[in-house]
């Protein structure tokens, strides 16, 4: 009797853990269309006060990317907890500072598209704002897609070890590891903020890098990473990519083929891992606009109240605790986002499903389907707004998850998951070594690691 009293609570526990207690199930790409085909018209808007929770969802799932009711309907081993609650709260603007606004109103309209003979497509005459602030025919999905890649964040955005970001890895068993990031997101051109210069020369010819480098745990110390947007994409239509190995203590440049690699060992690849939810390029992809919509999203809200994984997270999907503040139903357009023919042959992701905020022009959820167009990943990326010094309200820090659904793996970021609940220093604010561009921004200053 003991031995069958203990097998029973054996089986229970089991049942618990995701990666065991039901079968996988499957998604196609089509159910997608069929889904947003049966919600295109959305009805009401949940008022002001509503809480969306299990015994209701299914009243309010027009409002939701098609990632999230999938979460709802329970099939796959994520899903949403039982007690899950979205509190809807009233919509607020003016969420970009008024220099960048300006820069879109003076630049704009000189905007335009090319389709090259190669297929690759370029953005011309660009030098800031929102390339296409009412995206129209033709390109119309391309176009939204450029004002995501191009979307605002400050000129500068540093994590030291006083601030750093969390990366939290959870596998299907529970199980919990994590990292601790230091990190330098600049732009060198397109820059609209006071106080900074408008194009930066530490690598003549970009507009954007990236500098990411492992603090903890210890045996992953100085592990850092670099990637460098080009303004002409033509000539580079992949970022450069290099590496700094410690235990080589040099760095590596990484093949093209590396879009698909994953940061440090997360459910992010190189190509979703920007602060706005697409990391790729606008010279070879496109983008096919599928709709304007109304849509939950979390936005300008405490995210320092989801610091700290697990507590702060509702368990065991990671989802945002209602603490986290109010959702906004704002409005929102959709995109599917592919690789153009010339370029897609081996590459990872056979349709990347945009939704984003038709102010901001960022994403606050992705749907990305494997090569097979099945249902792969899907993203959350909860950006927050709140007022800078000498810059007005504009980004200033993310939370985001990813919910790898086949392989039932999640990564959860936070760029307040650190001993102070601090997120990034902003533009000048950063200590003044981190706004050093070679340093933080070139090639070389990969070779200054360990030095």
């Amino acid at each position: 009797m003991k031995k069958l009293v203990n097998l029973m609570v054996a089986l229970a526990l089991l049942a618990m853990i995701p990666g065991l207690s039901r079968a996988q199930t499957s998604t196609d790409r089509s159910e997608l269309d069929t889904f947003m085909k049966a919600t295109e018209a959305q009805g009401d808007v949940p008022p002001v006060g509503t809480k969306i929770t299990m015994a209701n969802w299914t009243q309010y799932k027009a409002f939701m990317p098609f990632g999230m009711t999938k979460l709802f309907e329970g099939g796959y081993q994520w899903k949403m907890p039982a007690d899950v609650e979205i509190d809807i709260g009233p919509v607020t603007n003016g969420n970009l500072p008024k220099t960048f606004l300006e820069a879109t109103e003076k630049y704009g309209a000189q905007n335009s598209v090319a389709v090259l003979p190669d297929g690759h497509y370029q953005l011309n005459n660009f030098h800031g704002g929102i390339p296409f602030p009412n995206p129209e025919e033709p390109h119309k999905g391309w176009k939204m897609l450029a004002n995501v890649f191009l979307a605002y964040t400050p000129a500068v955005i540093t994590s030291t070890p006083d601030n750093m970001g969390t990366i939290w890895f959870i596998d299907r068993f529970g199980n919990v590891s994590q990292v601790n990031i230091d990190l330098v997101y600049r732009w060198s051109s397109y820059i609209t903020d006071p106080g900074m210069p408008a194009e930066e020369n530490y690598v003549p010819g970009s507009w954007f890098t990236e500098w990411l480098m492992e603090e903890q745990p210890e045996q992953a110390r100085y592990t850092a990473s670099l990637a460098i947007f080009y303004k002409d994409q033509e000539a580079h239509p992949y970022p450069d990519q290099f590496v700094f190995v410690p235990a080589l203590r040099r760095s590596l440049r990484l093949s093209t083929t590396a879009r698909c690699a994953p940061i440090f060992g997360s459910d992010w690849a190189n190509d979703d891992a920007k602060l706005n939810g697409f990391n790729g390029s606008t010279s070879t992809y496109d983008a096919k606009w599928l709709s304007d919509r109304k849509e939950v999203e979390l936005l300008d809200t405490d995210m320092s109240k989801g610091s700290n994984y697990p507590e702060n997270y509702d368990l065991p999907l990671g989802f945002p605790k209602p603490s986290w503040g109010a959702w906004q139903v704002r409005p929102t357009s959709v995109i599917d986002v592919f690789r153009i023919p010339a370029e897609a042959s081996g590459y990872c992701y056979s349709h990347r499903v945009m939704y984003l905020d038709r102010e901001t022009w960022s994403t606050y959820w992705n749907d990305n389907f494997d090569s097979n167009s099945k249902l792969w990943k899907v993203f959350a990326y909860e950006n927050s707004y709140g007022q800078i010094p000498n810059l007005g309200k504009a980004w200033v820090g993310i939370a985001a998850m990813s919910w790898d659904l086949q392989n039932t793996h999640m990564t959860v970021w936070s760029s307040w998951g650190n001993k102070n609940a601090r997120s990034h220093y902003i533009n000048r604010a950063a200590p003044a070594e981190y706004l050093n561009g070679t340093r933080y921004g070139a090639p070389a200053g990969m070779m200054q690691i360990l030095r």
